[in-house]
């Protein structure tokens, strides 16, 4: 037990998420608990990770949730380990959550140069209905952007799909590469802007566009001879379209390759998914987590052969795309993913007209304490 290397999981502590500040001590070694010297609140080593109130060994969740994570049907692990149906998609749901936080504590948390991203839906058919699956891709690292599950394919589906994208992109030259859906032209245009300065003015705020926004779909038509492909340039020029896949080693032309292999690695690994198959999700909440489950295993313990062939100076070397964008310089193992502590959100002083209480002003003196160390 290492108190340096853990945080006060209580969200109104003035401590709350933050490592190294010697606000934690040992409580009980036999109950491996730990105490916060600020609020006093005693908590469970495995506080903030998946396994926090498991009592099935943790070694036999992290197999299920792996052979799960690969694409096992859900029947296969219960016929295998013994373990009742429901425990193992509370299993799911609760690993879903976890991978939820872990990709926005890790992913979201700085912004990041995507110069290429590339957005694709996925049909599910579930039992009684189908929904639409949702998914972005950064190209030059092939790293998962995150996905929405919603019943209609529209405009929402969309917007769901990009806001997450306009608090993680930089400023910079971005090429996003997308098929025929019209709702991605409107979403992406009123996705990447900011807003102008009021300096002064009252009403509703301007908003201005992002520079050096390049918008291209692949349009794809049935016809009876097969299937037939192209190319368009919505927003930009053709020389900045050749730059940013020459950046992002893309390709030569517009395309979409890079999220359809991603789309076949979700069918492949994700039971639900396959094409006829008879392992269909009941509910879109199940769809959800094993979205999330699936998609932090590609990210951070799956090695990727493009990535190796990248880097020739090191070869031979495996790289997640976690790795390739520089969010981690290792091959994650699943436990490690599970064992990951997610801190809450921090605590600031509450906002409140008149004077404050003394024990308002006590806990934030020692937010100020906690924070400068």
């Amino acid at each position: 037990m290492n108190p340096q290397e853990v945080f006060c999981p209580n969200q109104e502590c003035p401590a709350s998420g933050q490592t190294g500040k010697g606000n934690i001590g040992i409580h009980s070694l036999k109950d491996r608990r730990y105490k916060c010297k600020v609020c006093g609140r005693t908590f469970r080593e495995t506080q903030g990770t998946l396994f926090h109130g498991l009592k099935t060994n943790r070694l036999i969740v992290t197999k299920v949730l792996t052979l799960l994570a690969y694409g096992c049907p859900l029947a296969a692990i219960v016929k295998a380990f013994g373990i009742d149906e429901r425990t193992v998609r509370a299993w799911v749901q609760r690993a879903g959550v976890h991978c939820e936080a872990a990709h926005v504590h890790l992913v979201m948390a700085q912004p990041i140069d995507l110069v290429h991203v590339q957005a694709d839906e996925i049909k599910v058919k579930l039992q009684g209905c189908s929904v639409w699956m949702a998914l972005a891709l950064m190209v030059p690292t092939r790293l998962w952007l995150g996905g929405v599950v919603r019943k209609q394919r529209d405009l929402t589906l969309i917007q769901q799909l990009f806001a997450p994208l306009r608090t993680l992109a930089q400023c910079q030259p971005l090429l996003v590469c997308v098929d025929g859906f019209r709702s991605y032209v409107k979403v992406i245009q009123k996705t990447f802007r900011s807003p102008l300065p009021r300096n002064g003015q009252g009403g509703r705020r301007k908003w201005v566009a992002w520079p050096n926004i390049v918008i291209a779909q692949v349009i794809k038509t049935r016809l009876v001879r097969g299937l037939d492909l192209s190319q368009r340039i919505v927003q930009g020029s053709a020389e900045q379209v050749a730059e940013l896949l020459t950046r992002s080693q893309g390709g030569t032309q517009i395309n979409t390759a890079y999220i359809e292999r991603l789309n076949a690695t979700f069918r492949q690994r994700l039971a639900p998914l396959a094409r006829r198959t008879r392992c269909l999700a009941q509910k879109t909440q199940t769809l959800t987590a094993g979205m999330w489950l699936v998609g932090t295993f590609y990210n951070f313990c799956t090695p990727h052969e493009s990535l190796r062939k990248m880097q020739v100076e090191q070869d031979n070397v495996e790289r997640t795309p976690a790795m390739a964008a520089g969010l981690t310089n290792h091959v994650w193992t699943p436990q490690e993913l599970f064992a990951l502590r997610i801190p809450p959100p921090r605590w600031s002083p509450p906002k409140a007209r008149g004077r404050p209480s003394n024990a308002t002003r006590r806990l934030v003196q020692e937010w100020c304490s906690a924070s400068t160390g």
